[in-house]
C-alpha cells in the first residue's frame, strides 16, 4: 500500500500552498524577514507537520512527540506559517512575525512558543543540538525521533561536521537530518562561495545513511522520512533539492531574495502566483 493516496497527496499540496501564502503576507505585513528559503521549504514543512511528526498542537511538551530542530532558523516563518495552519496558535498571530513583543521573532526563540525545541541563529549549531537530544533518548529508551532541518549553506560551518562525526560514530539511529540543498546562501551560489559537492560522499564517509530527493515531491518526502526510520544502524540525511523561492517564478533561484521582504505590491503579485485554490489567511492581500 503506497505511503500517499492521490488524495493524501493533495492534502498535503494544497497545505504546502497554504504555507506559502500565510508566510508571504508574515513578511510583508513584518517588512523585513526572509523569503526564498522559507518558500522553497514550504513542501517539507508541510509534510512534516500534517504527516510525518508523531506531535501533538494541543499539548506542545507532549513527552514522547518528535523533536523537530530548526538549524538555520532564519527560515522560521515557514515554521510559524506551518505551526499556525496545524493549530498550535491561531494564524492571526502569524501577522505579529518580527513585532515588538511577539512569540514570532526573526528567529525562534524556544522560551517564548511552547512547540520550539530549540532557540537557534548562529548557523551550524543545530545538528549538535539535534545529536545530543537523540543520544540522551537512546539513554532515555524514549521511542521518539529528532529531525534536524539544515540550510547547505551552512554545511561550510566546522560545528556541523563534529556533530557528524558524533553522530555517526554513535549510530544514532534515531536522528533524521534534511539539508535544504538550495544552492544558495546570502552572498551568491553556494558552489561559488564554498563549494560542498560531492556533499552525499562526504556524510557517507562520516557514516551516515544518505538519501537525495526533489524537496518539492511529497511522495519522495514522506518515502524519505519512512525509509529512515526503517535504517537500523546508522543515522540518516536527507538531501532534499529544492528551488528557492519555489513557487513564484519572478524570485526562483534569485540570491538576492535570500534574506528580502516582499513590499505590500509584490505581496499582492507574489500570492497571486502561489494561489492555485486554497483558503485565504487572514490579512491575506487581495
Amino acid at each position: 500500500m503506497p505511503l500517499l493516496t492521490d488524495h493524501d497527496e493533495a492534502l498535503l499540496a494544497a497545505r504546502a500552498e497554504d504555507i506559502r501564502a500565510l508566510l508571504i503576507t508574515m513578511l510583508a505585513t513584518a517588512g523585513s524577514g526572509h523569503t526564498a528559503g522559507p518558500l522553497g521549504m514550504a513542501d517539507i514543512f508541510a509534510a512534516l507537520y500534517f504527516k510525518i511528526l508523531n506531535h501533538n498542537p494541543g499539548e506542545p511538551l507532549w513527552s514522547e512527540r518528535d523533536r523537530l530542530i530548526l538549524s538555520n532558523g532564519h527560515i522560521t516563518p515557514v515554521r510559524y506559517a506551518a505551526m499556525a495552519l496545524a493549530g498550535y496558535f491561531p494564524t492571526s498571530e502569524a501577522l505579529t512575525l518580527r513585532s515588538f513583543g511577539s512569540r514570532l521573532q526573526g528567529h525562534p526563540e524556544r522560551e517564548r512558543l511552547p512547540g520550539l525545541e530549540t532557540t537557534s541563529g548562529p548557523l551550524g549549531s543545530g545538528l549538535s543540538q539535534a545529536a545530543g537530544q537523540a543520544y540522551a533518548a537512546r539513554m532515555d529508551r524514549k521511542k521518539f525521533r529528532v529531525f534536524c532541518i539544515m540550510s547547505d549553506g551552512e554545511q561550510q560551518a566546522g560545528n556541523i561536521w563534529e556533530a557528524a562525526l558524533f553522530a555517526g560514530r554513535n549510530r544514532l539511529r534515531n536522528l533524521t537530518a534534511i539539508i535544504d540543498r538550495n544552492n544558495i546562501q546570502i552572498n551568491g551560489m553556494t558552489e561559488d562561495v564554498m563549494p560542498l559537492e560531492p556533499l552525499r560522499d562526504k556524510y557517507e564517509a562520516f557514516g551516515w545513511h544518505t538519501l537525495e530527493i526533489n524537496g518539492h515531491n511529497m511522495e519522495e518526502i514522506v518515502d524519505a522520512c519512512d525509509s529512515a526510520r526503517a535504517v537500523y544502524e546508522k543515522p540518516t540525511v536527507i538531501i532534499a533539492h529544492t528551488i528557492p523561492g519555489k513557487g513564484v517564478p519572478d524570485i526562483e533561484f534569485d540570491f538576492r531574495w535570500h534574506g528580502k521582504p516582499p513590499s505590500k505590491a509584490e505581496a499582492e503579485k507574489f500570492l497571486k502566483q502561489v494561489r492555485t485554490g486554497g483558503a485565504a489567511v487572514p490579512g491575506e492581500y487581495a
